[in-house]
């Protein structure tokens, strides 16, 4: 468990922010950049000081500002940063060795060849870093920092610097080490696909100040996070079934509900995530025929709103909240109104993962 109750002021400008971070699980500081997220992962990992507060690990006072603050050495945290910081003139294998060697004789959670298995660097160790992929420099700063025993991960924007196809390649390492090893993970992003992915706590931040605390569902779904296509639906899911054939998986969203997506590497059972943009989400007064759309919802209309004259968001229950963004012609062409009965249609494809 972290535990954060901290403020302080940067040249004018003011900070301040409280929350937790349960065992075992991932919590997301989610904002735009400059609203305060790196300062504050910066004081829990001992780099910056905190003009007043607390900040607690596993039951140990890391900071006080009347009594405490640990050099960031001993506060026994892994630190992943934006850009990878290994050592250039080290092997793989060094590097990860030096973060062993910084590791407690009495904490260990991963051996070296749990942490290169997990991350698939093992035909990397007696490369440099300068020879390596931006992905794989992440792979293996991760790696350094699991290898050093922590007890709690933060993770500093550390896809940031990484193309899409480079962050869809760490992305499922992060989810094995959160799955794996049971640390609690403070994880700072602007990314809403990451956080999605990753996280099951948001700590929504906006000029040094929080905005909200809660399941990734309710903080990044509806209006409190949208773009230029409307508001965006998080839902959680489970696993059902795979379609190996067409590369498709069956998700169940609920009770007699299904959502087919591309295929998900996740096995059958397991928990997660998906992202819907209001965009993405068509309606129909009843279930059509000869169409693509493998994705037909029975749902109700819960809610219309008008963000502009000719556009539309509608709020659907399909068993939970889900959005569609529609124009004012095709609302008054279908009578849309709050209690009726449409289905709402979803292209798979649409629900590509990141």
């Amino acid at each position: 468990m972290i535990e954060v109750d901290i403020a302080l002021n940067l040249d004018g400008f003011d900070l301040a922010a409280a929350f937790d971070v349960p065992p075992g699980s991932v919590t997301a500081l989610f904002g735009r950049s400059g609203s305060g997220k790196s300062t504050i992962i910066d004081c829990v990992a001992g780099l910056r000081r905190p003009d007043r507060g607390r900040i607690v690990v596993e039951g140990e006072t890391l900071f006080d500002a009347s009594s405490a603050n640990v050099p960031p050495e001993r506060r026994r945290l892994g630190y992943v940063f934006q850009d990878a910081r290994l050592f250039p003139h080290l092997s793989v294998e060094s590097n990860l060795r030096y973060g062993e060697r910084r590791a407690p004789t009495d904490r260990r959670i991963a051996t070296f060849d749990d942490v290169v298995a997990l991350l698939g660097i093992g035909h990397l160790l007696q490369r440099r870093p300068g020879t390596l992929s931006g992905g794989e420099r992440q792979r293996v700063a991760i790696g350094r920092a699991l290898l050093s025993q922590p007890r709690a991960l933060l993770m500093d924007e550390p896809l940031a610097a990484l193309d899409r196809e480079r962050k869809a390649e760490v992305l499922p390492y992060i989810e094995r080490l959160r799955d794996r090893f049971g640390l609690p993970i403070l994880y700072v992003s602007h990314a809403v696909e990451e956080v999605v992915r990753l996280a099951q706590k948001v700590v929504r931040i906006e000029h040094g100040r929080i905005t909200g605390i809660g399941p990734v569902e309710e903080m990044l779904s509806g209006g409190a996070i949208g773009d230029e296509h409307g508001p965006a639906t998080v839902l959680r899911a489970v696993v059902k079934r795979h379609d190996a054939r067409f590369g498709l998986t069956v998700l169940e969203i609920g009770a007699d509900r299904e959502l087919v997506t591309p295929a998900i590497e996740r096995p059958v059972g397991g928990e997660v995530r998906v992202r819907i943009l209001a965009r993405d989400v068509s309606l129909a007064l009843e279930q059509p025929t000869g169409i693509s759309i493998q994705n037909r919802l029975e749902a109700s209309i819960a809610e219309i709103a008008r963000p502009s004259p000719f556009i539309v968001d509608v709020r659907l229950d399909i068993g939970a909240p889900l959005w569609s963004r529609v124009s004012a012609k095709a609302t008054e062409e279908l009578a849309l109104a709050p209690g009726k009965r449409v289905v709402a249609l979803i292209k798979t494809v649409a629900l590509e993962r990141d």
